[in-house]
């Protein structure tokens, strides 16, 4: 008996596939008509062929199963406007968050590195150790293995005025 039931089902899931397939185009076409935007219609064709399937049965035996899912489709339509709203705010609109203009900060960093790029490397190791990792010079001076003494005597004098 469950092999007569299973069969059956099968039956109908083949059935309504078919008729799913044959009539997908039209439906989108008519529920375009009632919404006017091709992503409603076709979701609307998909929550109405669904609604068929879930009573096949029934829309298989009616008289003329393309008017009763269209029913559906109308049904399924006009219940979208029946749906609680949320209320829109009628204030005005937050103000935009302020955006810095990053161009301005990556225009100096790149006269920075081209001044940098300038000096000889062991000024440059310097200057960079110092102020730009932020190292004391007495870290600086265990990093480039020399005295505080040297590492002073390294510094570019436009630094070292500063």
């Amino acid at each position: 008996m469950r092999g007569d039931r299973s069969e059956s089902r099968g039956d109908h899931e083949a059935e309504f596939r078919e008729f799913m397939v044959s009539r997908w185009g039209g439906l989108v076409r008519f529920a375009y008509g009632l919404t006017g935007d091709r992503g409603h219609a076709e979701d609307l064709a998909q929550t109405a062929l669904a609604k068929a399937f879930a009573s096949w049965p029934k829309v298989r035996r009616a008289q003329d199963p393309d008017a009763y899912v269209r029913r559906i489709l109308i049904n399924t339509n006009n219940h979208r406007f029946r749906k609680r709203r949320v209320a829109e705010y009628g204030g005005e609109a937050p103000a935009e968050p302020a955006v810095a203009d990053g161009t301005a900060a990556l225009d100096q960093r790149d006269a920075l590195v081209a001044a940098l790029m300038e000096l000889p490397p062991k000024q440059r190791a310097v200057v960079v150790l110092r102020y730009w990792d932020g190292l004391t010079e007495t870290q600086a001076a265990a990093v480039l293995g020399c005295s505080v003494g040297t590492l002073k005597g390294c510094l570019p004098t436009m630094v070292l005025r500063q």
